[in-house]
């Protein structure tokens, strides 16, 4: 009797070609060589190797979905390397597969480029990613930064480090702003103290024994002012290597300041969890950044107004209850709905929180009369799907209903 030959399967070997088929199949989605942010050489670089060139793998997001957001993407490292792949080209694809156009950034690392030369990177890159806007269909003002790990920390430096752009330059790409529009952290390391600083990181950008006001200049949790952009920040309890206590330091600054933040914290998950495929409970961080994104309307163009006004409901003045504007027409999937309160009757939304510009579907809730304990079988939703259409236009829009309970 003749038996085959046993087959000999080399899982490691396996999942290395594969990740190794993965990662070239991404970088060649984008630009096989990224575009470098100094082509005739950075200033400060120290040779002439892929390192000493930062630049970005530009990806552009598809034409048919394209929302104008564009976002710089740092992968983490430690300052000493670059998880360029799960924390870079993965995360392009997971962004253009939203209609967001990425930039993943290579920036200069360790012990040879301490601060302050990747802050100059990542602010560069935003410089150039703003003058090049609208070869990559991006709005300029709609530019946001995003980082891992101490990729975070490079997201967060941009996001409080920033200037207007030098107008006098002869490079226009120096003209620009540097600031983000908005901010993503991904298990950002964010302080450089030794409480629940991450060491390697502070170690690598600002060496063995940093002055303490250097120290605390890149603490980024105490550098966040009221100019600071809109964030996003999730982290996990189990992160032993970065604590979330940097998200919660930096959301607490953020909200200190008066600045619109949305942070989440998982009960499980290892630090670097990236996409979290594996982490059931984690890996709907992506879906509520994209949620995020749109409820803060970077995702259109379209402006905001402010809109206020009364409800009665049978000739009464709704005393509890809600009021959502939803937007229609064109490209109405990336544009934010809007809830307003209202309370004995009356409602106001401000500008900066208000439904989008155009038409909108109006949708009004009654969520009971003050009753001790109201339960959901007294939220009573008052108007029918597309009953009530309302055009908004720029500046304040007034709106008065009365309705008619079912």
């Amino acid at each position: 009797m003749k038996f085959a030959r046993p087959v000999v399967f080399n899982l490691r070997l396996c999942l290395t070609l594969i990740a190794c088929f993965s990662a070239s199949a991404m970088v060649d989605a984008a630009e096989k060589e990224p575009t470098l942010l100094w082509p005739e050489g950075a200033p400060g670089a120290k040779g002439t190797e892929d390192a000493d060139k930062p630049g970005l793998w530009v990806y552009p997001a598809p034409e048919d979905k394209r929302t104008g957001a564009g976002v710089v993407v740092c992968p983490g490292g430690g300052y000493g390397g670059l998880a360029v792949d799960t924390e870079g080209h993965q995360i392009a694809q997971f962004l253009n597969r939203n209609g967001i156009s990425a930039f993943v950034l290579r920036y200069r690392l360790g012990r040879q480029y301490p601060h302050p030369t990747p802050m100059q990177d990542i602010q560069r890159a935003i410089r150039y990613v703003r003058q090049d806007a609208v070869k990559w269909g991006v709005d300029p003002q709609r530019i946001g930064v995003m980082g891992f790990s101490a990729g975070g920390h490079l997201a967060s430096t941009a996001a409080t480090h920033f200037d207007a752009g030098n107008k006098a330059s002869s490079d226009p790409i120096d003209q620009m702003s540097c600031r983000p529009d908005f901010a993503i952290l991904c298990y950002p390391v964010i302080t450089m103290s030794q409480d629940f600083g991450h060491k390697g990181s502070a170690r690598n950008l600002l060496g063995d024994n940093p002055n303490p006001e250097l120290l605390k200049l890149m603490s980024n949790e105490l550098q966040v002012t009221s100019e600071t952009p809109p964030t996003f920040l999730f982290h996990t309890s189990d992160d032993k290597v970065v604590p979330p206590m940097n998200s919660i330091a930096f959301y607490q600054a953020l909200n200190q300041a008066g600045v619109p933040a949305e942070m989440h914290i998982f009960r499980h998950g290892r630090h670097g969890v990236s996409l979290a495929p594996g982490y059931p409970a984690v890996s709907v961080w992506p879906d509520l950044l994209v949620n995020w994104l749109k409820s803060s309307g970077f995702l259109t163009a379209a402006k905001r107004s402010a809109v206020e006004g009364s409800i009665a409901i049978n000739g009464s003045p709704l005393r509890w209850g809600t009021i959502t504007f939803k937007p229609e027409g064109e490209d109405a999937e990336n544009k934010p709905a809007v809830c307003g309160r209202v309370f004995n009757g009356k409602f106001s939304i401000p500008e900066a929180y208000g439904p989008v510009q155009g038409t909108n579907t109006i949708e009004v809730i009654n969520m009971g009369d003050f009753k001790p304990f109201p339960t959901q079988d007294d939220f009573k939703r008052v108007t029918k799907a597309g009953q009530i259409k309302f055009n908004v236009f720029p500046g304040k829009n007034e709106l008065t209903l009365d309705l008619k309970s079912n």
